[in-house]
């Protein structure tokens, strides 16, 4: 009997003890958990559109994926090729439907061989066929392995990735600039859209402004991170974004993203999210809403020591009656305009000189 209640005594414990150790389990938070704050509400598991605006520094890469099917777009430097890799693998996305190559820059295209060389990619895009830069020769021979045809696709195409709508708004071949070459494409998923504009500067929003698309979007992501001349006014009035994304890399040698840009993010009332302060950024959609998740700092202020009072410069140029020039706001020659000459415009760079001004050759706006 005694040894009975031994044997008893001793399961007793046992038993306690493996209770306690799958207590602690439980309450013990992933991983991914730890890592990932949440904003902006938590998202519902009915969510089957995300974009992960992945944390390459100063370069771009966002994965979209949408009801099974996957788009990537871009996939930052060549050194961000093992990242992708992992990245994709993580998620066992081992089919691409759409890799967009906005443009031939290292920065865009140099981490795609890491992509190709985890999953099968149906379709890729680009509008520059050949480049002359190694990075790009690497990315041709990729395609070439694995038996992919580079498409330039036109202003106007579009597709469907799962039961979203992707548009091309601009793809513009003739540019001599390669940034404004820049794929810019708008996702449409339900009553949510997005807005993304690669390395497109001004002269390249000036020319989506005039082809008349429907450039209201919930979410942008700012153009060539966050520099001066993109992003301007008349882009961000026919956007009106409720959230804007930055890719920039920290203390980057390029000052981005520019006060200029932020402080017009803030003037339009946009809540910014950034890759430098917060990592990886995800977006989910359920049709109705937008939800963001991001790896760190959530609360941290994105928009960084901004002067008050920024929001008095909401115009994008400045006019001399007299002259009959006009620049942009921080030209030197704009403090030497009387006040009886100056005027201030808010409109489109073509409108301006449909009404008879010329651009300044100094700032060349």
């Amino acid at each position: 009997m005694k040894k009975f209640l031994l044997l008893f005594l001793i399961l007793s414990i046992l038993l306690c003890l493996v209770s306690c150790v799958k207590s602690e389990q439980i309450q013990a938070p992933l991983k991914d958990e730890i890592n990932t704050e949440t904003t902006e509400n938590i998202a519902p598991e009915n969510c089957n559109f995300e974009v992960h605006f992945i944390d390459v520094g100063q370069a771009d890469a966002s994965l979209i994926l949408c009801d099974g099917q996957s788009m990537l777009i871009d996939g930052g430097n060549a050194e961000d090729s093992s990242l992708i890799y992992s990245y994709l693998k993580e998620r066992n996305v081992d089919v691409i439907n759409y890799m967009i190559a906005t443009h031939a820059h290292e920065d865009h295209i140099g981490g795609l061989p890491g992509a190709l060389s985890f999953a099968n990619v149906e379709r890729a895009f680009c509008p520059s066929l050949t480049y002359d830069s190694k990075v790009f020769d690497t990315f041709l021979n990729y395609l070439e392995k694995e038996n992919v045809t580079l498409e330039v696709p036109k202003s106007g195409d579009s597709f469907e990735l799962g039961s979203s709508k992707v548009e091309i708004l601009s793809c513009d071949t003739e540019q001599k600039d390669e940034n404004n070459k820049s794929i810019v494409l708008k996702i449409t998923y339900g009553d949510t859209s997005f807005l993304f504009t690669a390395d497109a500067e001004r002269e390249a929003e000036e020319k989506i402004l005039d082809s008349n698309f429907d450039l209201k979007s919930d979410v942008l992501k700012v153009g060539h991170h966050g520099s001066e001349n993109s992003t301007t006014y008349p882009f961000l009035r026919e956007i009106m974004p409720k959230y804007a994304v930055i890719s920039v890399g920290a203390d980057n040698d390029y000052g981005h993203p520019t006060k200029e840009a932020l402080s017009r993010l803030r003037d339009a009332d946009v809540k910014v999210f950034r890759t430098d302060i917060q990592g990886t950024i995800v977006c989910k959609s359920d049709g109705n809403n937008v939800y963001f998740t991001v790896s760190k700092n959530e609360n941290t202020d994105t928009f960084g020591n901004l002067e008050e009072g920024s929001n008095q410069n909401q115009f994008t140029y400045v006019g001399n009656k007299n002259s009959k020039k006009f620049h942009t706001p921080d030209c030197s020659s704009v403090k030497n305009i009387s006040d009886s000459n100056i005027v201030y415009f808010d409109i489109k760079r073509s409108e301006i000189i449909d009404k008879g001004y010329s651009p300044c050759g100094s700032c060349k706006p």
